[in-house]
């Protein structure tokens, strides 16, 4: 009976350990090249709170597969007694549930980039970064997708939205603005909103620009597919009807962005 209760004892342990050597390594590779995605911004000067937790969380999992064992036995030793069990259940407890609210945010975001509009609505082009007077990677696709949609809707306008920031000679909004003139769109069918710093400003005194030229509340948000979801989130909550056109963002950028934006719409939810 003693030596039954022994091998139970140690079976409960050892709860987190991974007997399988193919399973760790498969998942240790995972977390490699979740790694890699997260560290090329960093390559590119873009550091946020969505690599900073990517790198952390990659970093964390992979020391777990490769070191299982020993991560496992000191597990064990910490749960000897009731503080060190509670903590680590509590962290466990963290981790999950944290997981599951990714996942219901992501699923969110997915389903607010397929909202696309049917017919034409004038569209809030959603500022980022400029380099001197000319576009970022991301607002030129942002702006890629503005031109597109203001093509095959001939009728809509467009409010260009973004102020100046540190290194920026211009406004995003006048950088916006002159890309789309000097590629043939009608500057009678752009307004330019040149004073938001941020996503809830560029929706809200975009809104004022719809009041004052009676364009109705019905409007098209254009940004980057992970912005969506919280951007129409502040539309709705401004009493405004949103549809979505997209950009399509870097395959190197986007879980970055991603998992920024996670924490964009919990602060959203929140605190706002």
């Amino acid at each position: 009976m003693s030596g039954s209760t022994g091998k139970s004892d140690k079976n409960k342990s050892m709860m987190f350990y991974i007997s399988s050597p193919v399973i760790k390594l498969a998942c240790a590779i995972v977390c490699v090249f979740v790694l890699w995605f997260f560290f090329m911004p960093i390559k590119l000067g873009i550091t946020n709170i969505g690599n900073v937790f990517g790198i952390f969380i990659a970093s964390v999992l992979l020391i777990y597969f490769v070191l299982n064992k020993p991560v496992c036995k000191l597990i064990t030793q910490i749960c000897t007694n009731r503080f060190g069990k509670a903590v680590v259940f509590l962290f466990v407890g963290f981790l999950i549930t944290g997981f599951i609210t990714a996942i219901i945010m992501s699923g969110f975001m997915i389903g607010a980039i397929a909202d696309k509009p049917e017919n034409s609505r004038p569209a809030i082009l959603l500022g980022c970064k400029v380099n001197g007077s000319y576009p970022s990677l991301m607002l030129g696709r942002r702006l890629d997708a503005a031109y597109e949609y203001l093509t095959e809707f001939e009728d809509a306008v467009i409010i260009v939205s973004g102020g100046q920031g540190d290194g920026e000679d211009i406004s995003e909004a006048e950088c916006m603005r002159k890309y789309l003139v000097d590629r043939g769109i009608d500057k009678e069918r752009i307004f330019s909103e040149d004073k938001s710093e941020d996503t809830y400003q560029n929706i809200n005194f975009s809104k004022k620009i719809l009041e004052e030229n009676s364009l109705g509340n019905e409007v098209v948000i254009i940004t980057d597919s992970f912005h969506q979801f919280r951007a129409s989130l502040i539309a709705k909550d401004a009493g405004l009807d949103v549809n979505a056109v997209s950009a399509n963002t870097p395959s190197y950028l986007l879980p970055t962005y991603w998992v920024r934006e996670w924490f964009g719409i919990v602060e959203q939810i929140v605190f706002k």
